[in-house]
């Protein structure tokens, strides 16, 4: 066969074209997988949530081995806040607030939020549930779910169960919970705590800082306020309807806002609540369980 310099040029290139395994799709093929790679080798090597739903029982086990010995239950409630603050606002506040004083801790984990809490009578409704979308269960119903969430910690070998509430209502339950818990345990290792700086903090608390700044209490509030709708634009904005509240009327106790007026709340008044908060409780916490 005639073969000129520049079929037979041709003919190489094509060759090597053929014999190449580096072709496009199977460029494209690889740099798939080494991404995949490196992304799962980098999920691999991230730090461990404190959140007990993220990790498998075998990551407790070995959290619990390295020293994590407490266990923080935060407990909210799915209650009214006004039309401007979600249903989940304690659950997700309470959420919040454990992990950040967990990872501050050093030696606790967080377990599942616990949503359903005395909201008063059902039936004729009172208090919050005069409001369409607030969950009540009774008060028996309640400690003795706490009592049992309590029991199954230490059983595991936690030694510190820590109950967060995040609401007014039911802190006389988680005292008799305590009280249940410190009789059933004593001579045990495992004790139980409510340290009264997470909920003294997040209300009287946070409102004396507000009064500091010229707030009055007529705006500071109980419910819905300013105090506490600025809380949860610092930890869930997303949950409050802020453009509605800032150019609406003030609302009052037939809207579910008690004492307070929300419509000047901001994220920076939160957030110095939210440090505070978190600074006092994990402060109570090693006071209770170490001492220091």
């Amino acid at each position: 066969m005639f073969r000129d310099g520049h079929g037979d040029n041709v003919s190489r290139r094509r060759n090597r074209k053929l014999a190449s395994p580096m072709t496009h799709p199977f460029r494209r093929a690889l740099a798939a997988v080494l991404l995949s790679s490196a992304a799962q080798a980098g999920f691999a090597q991230a730090p461990r949530s404190v959140v007990l739903d993220d990790l498998t029982w075998t990551e407790v086990r070995d959290a619990q081995q390295d020293g994590k010995t407490t266990i923080i239950i935060p407990i909210g409630g799915t209650e009214q806040s006004g039309p401007g603050v979600a249903l989940g606002k304690h659950n997700v506040r309470a959420a919040f607030l454990a992990q950040k004083i967990a990872e501050r801790l050093g030696d606790a984990l967080v377990a599942p939020v616990v949503a359903y809490v005395p909201e008063g009578a059902v039936s004729p409704p009172q208090g919050h549930m005069k409001f369409p979308g607030t969950i009540t269960i009774p008060d028996a119903a309640f400690e003795a779910t706490l009592v049992s969430a309590a029991q199954s910690f230490a059983a595991h070998g936690f030694r510190n169960v820590v109950f967060l509430g995040d609401h007014g209502g039911y802190q006389n339950d988680l005292r008799h919970v305590v009280a249940q818990l410190d009789k059933a345990w004593a001579g045990k290792p495992a004790r139980a705590f409510v340290p009264a700086a997470y909920y003294q903090t997040s209300s009287d608390g946070f409102a004396a800082m507000l009064r500091k700044q010229g707030y009055r209490d007529d705006e500071i509030g109980t419910h819905a306020g300013l105090a506490d709708t600025s809380l949860q634009l610092a930890v869930a904005p997303r949950m409050v309807r802020l453009e509605s509240l800032q150019h609406g009327p003030k609302l009052g106790a037939a809207d579910g806002v008690f004492g307070g007026d929300p419509r000047r709340s901001s994220a920076a008044l939160g957030q110095a609540g939210v440090d505070a908060i978190v600074a006092r409780t994990v402060d109570a916490i090693r006071q209770a369980t170490t001492g220091r």
